[in-house]
């Protein structure tokens, strides 16, 4: 596609600002250029007027990217190089992967929760669930409060069902604090980012890691710039979309082109 003078400036501009150009863009500035200014209006938005950093923007961004719920590997890959770029270490990133991995074991939150419903609607005993914990069952409790100072309803049913599987869970899920790369606090915004993503949309998750970052001192502020961030994943439909429309039509005009030759 060949770009008007007004275009052309536009994409050099761009690349200026932000140091990069991806192939979707050249669709959008060729065929609808406003929506694309428009855009590009409404998602600088936030790093423009929000407290959080291009550092922590960026990992933002790689971890929705990165999810199981998402798994977009070139923008991700963009994304990486901006964390680099922007002062994250590669623990940082490490980091990021581990919460992100992390997020897989929402299938077990949500389940077992489910599961024992339907237990005592089936005529199964769950007196198990509501009886005194054992001596193992309250190591293992006191060992996840004293790490994330919570204890979530599905805790105390998965504990209950598995104690052993409750054991190496806690484990995966403190493992990235190992590292010590990433704040507490930082963390936690990662896990909002990730239970807001319209790909999860896990009202319960989100709540609990907002409690946790509020009480970690997160300010609401830096809240809602991670979810304005996750946000921009709708941009996604274009990223991909609008590449597909543009190759389609250059196979079209080129049969039309060979029809006549």
């Amino acid at each position: 596609m060949e770009l008007t003078e007004a275009q052309a400036k536009f994409k050099a501009d761009y690349i200026r600002d932000r140091g990069y150009w991806v192939e979707f863009n050249d669709g959008l500035l060729a065929y609808s250029p406003e929506f694309l200014q428009t855009y590009l209006r409404y998602a600088g938005q936030p790093a423009r007027t929000g407290p959080l950093g291009a550092r922590m923007r960026e990992l933002i961004y790689i971890a929705i990217d990165a999810s199981a719920t998402h798994m977009f590997g070139e923008g991700l890959a963009i994304h990486m190089r901006g964390a680099l770029a922007s002062g994250a270490s590669p623990r940082d990133i490490i980091e990021t992967l581990q919460i992100a991995t992390a997020q897989g074991l929402d299938s077990v939150a949500l389940g077992v929760g489910i599961l024992a419903e339907e237990m005592q609607a089936a005529g199964h005993d769950t007196a198990f669930l509501q009886a005194p914990l054992s001596d193992e069952h309250a190591r293992l409790k006191a060992a996840y409060v004293a790490h994330f100072g919570d204890w979530p309803e599905f805790c105390d049913r998965l504990l209950r069902f598995s104690p052993g599987y409750f054991e190496v869970m806690t484990e995966l899920l403190a493992a990235p604090a190992a590292t010590s790369a990433l704040l507490a606090v930082e963390r936690e915004l990662i896990g909002i980012a990730l239970n807001a993503a319209l790909t999860q949309m896990d009202a319960a998750e989100l709540r609990l890691h907002m409690t946790r970052a509020l009480r970690l001192g997160a300010a609401p502020a830096d809240i809602l710039q991670v979810l304005q961030l996750t946000a921009h994943l709708g941009i996604h439909a274009c990223v991909i979309g609008v590449p597909l429309m543009v190759a389609a039509i250059d196979a079209r005009e080129r049969a039309a082109r060979e029809r006549a030759a």
